[in-house]
């Protein structure tokens, strides 16, 4: 199913920019005759075609009730510093408080799983186009916070948290920030 939603994306998306970036100025050009040459309709047919292929796909998936399988995240730190969201570690002491560490990223999703995102908006369900993206997102801020920390030579991060902005349109900032501590 994956496989044609992503067809279908692609589809639409090739579709999309031939109609709008070569037949709109084409249009313009040759307005006094009125047939339309068979690149213009090909692409039209893949603009709708891709939708409709998305569609399909996406309302066959929640019919079936299965979810697309998830894409294993970045692989983990390699860094050995322990996160904690409170500000203190139970059991241990903090001896010295290194100062703020973070780490961010921003990042979208192209333009044909935005087109299945807008679709499970219509038909209900979860996002999982943008659940996978903001998963991600957090993976690569929480490891790029942890190396900083692991620099400063840090035994853990406190008071760990995100933050989520939008940026523009699908695209999403996350800012992974806390307090990095030595501990005793």
């Amino acid at each position: 199913m994956k496989v044609l939603r992503y067809i279908g994306s692609l589809a639409f998306v090739l579709g999309l920019f031939v109609a709008v970036f070569a037949g709109v100025p084409w249009h313009v050009l040759v307005a006094d005759d009125p047939v339309v040459p068979l690149w213009l309709r090909i692409a039209v047919f893949c603009l709708l075609g891709g939708i409709l292929l998305v569609l399909l796909t996406v309302a066959l998936e929640q019919k079936k009730g299965k979810r697309p399988a998830d894409k294993p995240l970045p692989a983990e730190s390699e860094t050995k510093v322990l996160l904690l969201n409170s500000d203190t570690v139970p059991g241990r002491e903090t001896r010295e408080i290194l100062g703020l560490v973070q780490g961010h990223t921003v990042f979208a999703i192209w333009l044909g799983k935005d087109l299945s995102a807008l679709i499970r908006l219509i038909l209900g369900g979860e996002l999982t186009e943008y659940t996978e993206m903001m998963g991600n997102a957090r993976s690569i801020a929480t490891n790029r916070m942890m190396t900083r920390a692991a620099e400063m030579g840090a035994d853990a991060i406190i008071n760990v948290r995100y933050m989520t902005t939008s940026v523009v349109g699908s695209a999403a900032e996350l800012l992974a920030y806390g307090t990095a501590v030595k501990l005793s």
